[in-house]
């Protein structure tokens, strides 16, 4: 067994010997088993320095579909006999087809393990009681990310989505402290207290942390800090995580509202361009696609694979928390990112900037019509509740997305409520053409 209690602790010196170790039987077994990656590296054999990966071609989210179409349920990259499949996952489908996914028992011990680190690391500890409210169906972010609860020994009631105005009651009865959800849930809590418990605040609910995830939103301080005004609870960025890699593998500190990468005992991190796919330096201040390659995985080892998640380095150096791994921001997802006359925009540039405005309810929808080239940001924008649409405010918008991003918007404002509020993913950019 590779994972290594406490290596988030390592520093960088002690780590490396250890992804080594972890390299040498996890290149064997992926050549050995995985017929997806024998077909996509041909005669390249894969390195046995870890840090000559990039002599390895690049594995994708549209190889691993067309994978699983080929070969259903899950693949040939299912690098273990059936039999040795525990549990089944399917992702959520946010950026296209769901995928299946297998796990071993040995991997959903070490998936549960890393994303304890993640949620203990946030402030989840025994003292607490928290409530799960993500979608147990299937879904990654449902029962093994209350596994993952579990790990750091707090009390976890497993409530799910649905069922708001039991949930409520639940809290005010159970005395819950803390809550597990996306950023946007506490949104719609805020509406059913509004119109099932009057004269019942947030506040009075008791929550005391938040740990969230599945969705952007907590860089921005704004957010934050309406959250810590509004219920009273810390807000912490708990659970980063990509499904098909490992559910939870990053998460904020007590000391640092920025993203801890906590899983490098089993999984290996690359930077590259998006677009040209050359490597960028694991640095401060370099931006650039993350790449993953697993150290530990039995059932469907992926080897360098493009998450399509776009992240911004801030720091190298140790944490006050004691904690090694490299800190960071999420920018956005590749697939999200709108060109707009040669600037590249990602809603959670243009959620930071609404977030600023008042009038503002800080939800909106980026509505594409048409296939790229763009000209001008389409975005539709919700107003704070009582405030009156009018020409002038959405002039003030486009002024501020122009001061702000450089890009040119078409800006449409609608009501307060105008937007359905979600208990699960929120998507921001919906693409209306085939």
């Amino acid at each position: 067994m590779t994972l290594t209690m406490g290596s988030e602790f390592f520093p960088p010196s002690k780590i490396l010997p250890l992804q080594q170790r972890a390299w040498a039987k996890q290149r064997v077994h992926v050549q050995q088993n995985s017929a997806f990656y024998r077909q996509l590296w041909g005669d390249t054999p894969p390195p046995e320095d870890l840090r000559d990966l990039a002599s390895l071609p690049l594995s994708d989210k549209s190889g691993l579909r067309q994978s699983q179409a080929q070969y259903p349920p899950f693949g040939n990259y299912l690098a273990t006999p059936r039999s040795q499949v525990v549990r089944l996952h399917r992702t959520s489908g946010t950026t296209g087809q769901a995928m299946n996914l297998a796990l071993s028992a040995r991997d959903c011990m070490v998936t549960e393990a890393v994303g304890g680190r993640s949620q203990s690391a946030a402030g989840l500890t025994p003292d607490h009681t928290v409530v799960h409210c993500l979608n147990y169906q299937m879904w990654m972010g449902g029962l093994t990310d209350h596994m993952t609860l579990e790990q750091t020994g707090a009390l976890v009631v497993p409530f799910g989505v649905g069922g708001t105005e039991l949930l409520i009651r639940t809290i005010m009865e159970v005395g819950i402290d803390a809550i597990s959800c996306t950023p946007s849930y506490p949104a719609v809590l805020e509406r059913v207290l509004e119109e099932k418990f009057p004269g019942v605040a947030p506040r009075d609910l008791g929550l005391k942390l938040g740990l969230f995830g599945g969705e952007p939103g907590l860089d921005d301080p704004a957010l934050r800090n309406r959250l810590r005004e509004t219920w009273g609870m810390e807000a912490r960025n708990a659970n980063y995580g990509v499904s098909d890699v490992l559910s939870n593998f990053a998460a904020q500190c007590d000391d640092d509202t920025r993203l801890h990468y906590l899983a490098s005992d089993v999984l290996y991190p690359e930077l590259i361009d998006p677009d040209s796919t050359a490597a960028v330096p694991l640095a401060a201040s370099q931006r650039g696609e993350l790449v993953l390659t697993h150290l530990d995985r039995e059932c469907q080892p992926l080897v360098r694979f493009r998450t399509g998640d776009i992240i911004e380095i801030d720091e190298t150096e140790p944490c006050r928390c004691g904690r090694h791994g490299f800190r960071f921001r999420v920018v956005g997802r590749s697939d999200d990112m709108i060109v707009v006359r040669g600037l590249n925009m990602f809603p959670t540039m243009v959620a930071a900037v609404l977030a600023a405005n008042p009038a503002l309810s800080g939800d909106y929808r980026i509505y594409l019509d048409n296939p790229p080239p763009y000209d001008v940001l389409p975005l539709t924008c919700e107003a704070a509740r009582g405030q009156t649409l009018d020409d002038g405010l959405a002039r003030r918008v486009e002024a501020d997305l122009k001061k702000n991003l450089g890009a040119t918007a078409r800006v449409i404002l609608v009501a307060h409520g105008t937007f359905p509020v979600t208990e699960g993913k929120t998507k921001r950019v919906v693409k209306r053409y085939s």
